[in-house]
């Protein structure tokens, strides 16, 4: 994927859902001028429906967010190629190599798009074919000490996540977790999750985990069972905080 993400040596695992992990996601300059430009914490809005996090974004503090981005060149670019006409076709692309086809089509016109969408809801289904796709954005935070997002599996409207560690060097210690779990329900009354209701970290069993580590992102698919989950972590101290951002491809 050009321009700032680099997915050539993104790999995927398929069960329980489609998740991959890549690293490095960034080259080494455009990544150093990203963390060190990351926003200060007091821009953000606390968030704690979902566990103990802070969001920057479209709909948390969003003329703080809009600002910040506006003033500061590495986010200004970034947000332009989010927010382009390339951003969404090369993700598709990318997954689609790898086998995962969300239906996807370049060049539909919105009038064909929503005659598509009708048509789906009044014969009874629901298929991103030719949906209306959106690229967002967030910058989020959470305590190195407790911090954590329960279980859950994504709002309906999400199609793709993909998410970036912010971190300097040496910044963090793995043995503090902040690793995204791949999580497995326990009991098969959660297994169909499709909107998103959430869940305990005793209700799931824990398939995988993909470390928080400088420079690596994580892609993953929404489905009925895309559950996932950071658990608390262990940081000595509240100065350490797990810095990242979140992108999201919503359908409508």
């Amino acid at each position: 994927m050009s321009r700032f993400f680099d997915t050539t040596k993104l790999e995927f695992r398929y069960e329980p859902y489609p998740i991959g992990r890549v690293s490095p996601m960034v080259d080494a300059a455009t990544y150093a001028d990203m963390v060190a430009h990351f926003p200060p914490l007091d821009l953000f809005e606390y968030l704690p429906r979902l566990g103990n996090k802070y969001s920057l974004s479209e709909t948390c503090h969003p003329a703080q967010y809009r600002a910040f981005i506006r003033e500061t060149p590495v986010w200004t670019h970034f947000d332009r190629w989010i927010h382009g006409p390339d951003f969404i076709p090369e993700v598709m692309e990318t997954l689609l190599a790898r086998h995962i086809d969300l239906g996807y089509r370049a060049g539909i016109s919105w009038a064909r798009q929503t005659y598509k969408n009708i048509m789906g809801v009044l014969r009874g289904r629901r298929s991103h074919r030719g949906a209306r796709f959106k690229a967002v954005w967030e910058f989020q935070v959470m305590p190195g000490q407790g911090g954590h997002i329960l279980p859950h599996t994504d709002a309906p409207s999400k199609v793709v996540t993909m998410t970036l560690a912010m971190l300097h060097d040496g910044e963090w210690e793995p043995a503090w977790g902040g690793g995204i779990d791949v999580n497995r329900a326990r009991d098969s009354r959660f297994a169909y999750n499709q909107l998103n209701r959430q869940a305990t970290f005793d209700d799931m069993e824990v398939v995988d985990t993909i470390d928080f580590a400088p420079n690596t992102g994580v892609v993953f698919i929404k489905t009925f069972n895309s559950w996932h989950s950071v658990r608390p972590m262990s940081a000595p101290g509240q100065e350490n905080m797990r810095k990242n951002i979140i992108i999201n491809i919503t359908a409508n």
